[in-house]
């Protein structure tokens, strides 16, 4: 995960040669998607599959953050699993110029290569709309909690936490960034079974960035949520993106919509 906020920009997100490309990426990987977790739903193996949908039609401070979110997940069996985010935004336009629609896409393939040990190879493939703004990334993912020393202890905690260290970059930066994210997912069933708190961090090392931004940019998201009904949640989320220079932090209020197999 990485820069899920991060705008482009002004040059790249007005290049309208760039227009066409967009728009076959952004279909080409929401395929994926709903192909990826189509097939698993249907399958008699029934490993475990999710969509989720949310909806932010409040933001405090940055109103040009992402108003719409789609996450998918899927076990593909033989250790493979699959996870994508979605995130859709909207910049309003200059000069008479149309509001700009912005989007940012991130696929993560996993393999759990051993069923002794908590790891995982992991490919990832960002992009995002605009020119030189996509991003990939090999690397390993650390499973704390199916570690065999701390499994007891996550367990009662009712949390889900993960280390992906994003080791190889291929983009138009120099070759030698790399990031740490970390992911988690914590349930309160003591308190209750409607409260979840999830999100992740991502922070990157040795970009080439001006001096007014920070060494080691950190883009993260918290996200609390309260089951309504069946499953639809309410959810407030926290922002903070460091890769802006004002309002890096924000608060979004809407609703999730998860569908799960």
């Amino acid at each position: 995960m990485t820069d899920r906020i991060e705008a482009p920009s002004a040059a790249a997100m007005w290049d309208t040669r760039n227009t066409g490309k967009t728009l076959k990426r952004l279909a080409g990987v929401l395929i994926l998607c709903a192909v990826t977790v189509a097939a698993q739903a249907a399958s008699n193996q029934k490993r475990g599959a999710f969509l989720d949908f949310n909806y932010y039609p409040y933001m405090s401070e940055t109103k040009n953050d992402n108003f719409l979110t789609i996450n998918a997940g899927a076990k593909l069996g033989h250790g493979l699993s699959y996870f994508s985010l979605n995130n859709f935004g909207q910049i309003k336009g200059t000069a008479g110029a149309p509001d700009q629609n912005t989007f940012y896409t991130e696929q993560n393939l996993r393999w759990a290569f051993s069923e002794e040990l908590p790891l995982d190879l992991t490919l990832q493939l960002n992009f995002r709309n605009g020119a030189n703004n996509d991003r990939h990334r090999l690397g390993v993912r650390w499973r704390l909690n199916d570690t065999k020393a701390f499994v007891d202890f996550f367990k009662s905690l009712g949390l889900v936490y993960a280390i992906n260290l994003h080791l190889v970059q291929f983009d138009h930066e120099d070759p030698y960034v790399w990031q740490i994210e970390h992911a988690f997912n914590l349930k309160l069933p003591a308190l209750s079974d409607r409260i979840y708190i999830a999100g992740f961090v991502d922070h990157t090392f040795n970009q080439d960035l001006p001096d007014t931004f920070p060494a080691r940019p950190i883009v993260g998201e918290v996200q609390a949520g309260v089951r309504l009904f069946d499953q639809l949640h309410a959810v407030a989320e926290y922002r903070i993106n460091e890769y802006r220079r004002s309002d890096v932090d924000n608060l979004a209020l809407g609703l999730q919509y998860k569908i799960v197999w």
